[in-house]
């Protein structure tokens, strides 16, 4: 029962219980897959940490996502004032701040990773097109990276060099995972002109923004373009295989987790090829829940062995 894992994780002042309980809610109702691996293979102790900088991400993401250029630029001014005031203060009327506020508090580690995660988000505020796959590469290493450490951080190894190993780790698996994420929303990302297919490996495969619609006349070619894409993502999948074996023995059931449905999602962006300029795809709601099934059942193995 969250209760008890509030409980276990030293949370017990009523104002901290209902502010932790609200984000809960609030992660279940927007992020339900994410919240379940969350609930079902975190540590008790991590899990309402984890929920907050999960809201926490997403509201900077709504905030940051509306808009022209300039009304992004503004909205991320703000909210990082807001987000600074928070910390410096203890306190905020915003109920997602307020609780980021304490598990910073609580996690000190994680005011680092908040500033450079937020510094990050100018970034996603201006990027329009990539020109290259050095691009790419930096805004994942600039901003999606950030945006996934700040909750993996809290699963780092002790010691620095297998911190480093590991965080050198999540970079394979956050590009792995930026990848498919402009795969899938493909279609969605060319009616609104923001494509994450950089320029230059469009042009390998002789193709423009503009040859990236449901009609095309070039489908084998988008078809190549898509296979490309997906092995730089599979391949980038199975660099962050360490991650699981860096970790913590409490950890691992749910970075196995994480990667299998990556794995998942590779399967399904092979299955849709060149139809992803007309539809997304994802892997099956029943396919994810079979993982984290089984490795709920093997850490219940293990606990009982």
């Amino acid at each position: 029962m969250w209760g008890g894992v509030l409980d276990r994780a030293g949370i017990r002042d009523s104002p901290a219980r209902r502010g932790y309980t609200a984000q809960r809610r609030a992660v279940r109702r927007f992020a339900p897959a994410e919240y379940a691996a969350v609930r079902l293979l975190l540590p008790a102790p991590l899990q309402p940490d984890v929920v907050v900088l999960v809201a926490f991400m997403h509201e900077t993401d709504d905030r940051i996502d509306r808009g022209d250029p300039p009304e992004r630029e503004e909205a991320l001014r703000r909210w990082r004032t807001l987000t600074a005031e928070a910390l410096a203060t203890g306190a905020s009327p915003h109920p997602v701040l307020r609780t980021l506020a304490w598990t910073v508090d609580r996690r000190p580690v994680l005011h680092e990773r908040v500033r450079t995660f937020l510094d990050g988000a100018a970034l996603e505020v201006a990027w329009e097109r990539f020109g290259t796959e050095e691009d790419v590469e930096r805004y994942v290493e600039e901003y999606s990276l950030p945006a996934l450490m700040l909750s993996m951080c809290l699963l780092a190894p002790d010691g620095e060099a297998p911190s480093a190993a590991f965080e050198r780790g999540c970079l394979a698996l956050i590009t792995a995972m930026q990848r498919l994420d402009f795969l899938e929303d493909l279609a969605q990302d060319v009616r609104e002109g923001r494509i994450g297919i950089s320029d230059q490996a469009l042009a390998r495969h002789g193709l423009t923004p503009r040859d990236l619609h449901a009609r095309t006349p070039r489908a084998a070619r988008v078809a190549e373009l898509v296979a490309a894409q997906r092995d730089v993502a599979a391949a980038s999948l199975e660099a962050a295989r360490p991650l699981v074996d860096l970790a913590d023995a409490a950890h691992r059931p749910f970075l196995r987790a994480v990667l299998r449905v990556q794995e998942l999602r590779v399967a399904a962006v092979r299955k849709a090829g060149a139809s992803l300029v007309a539809r997304s795809c994802g892997p099956s709601p029943a396919g994810c829940g079979a993982v984290l099934l089984r490795e709920l059942l093997r850490r219940g193995a293990g606990r009982s062995g």
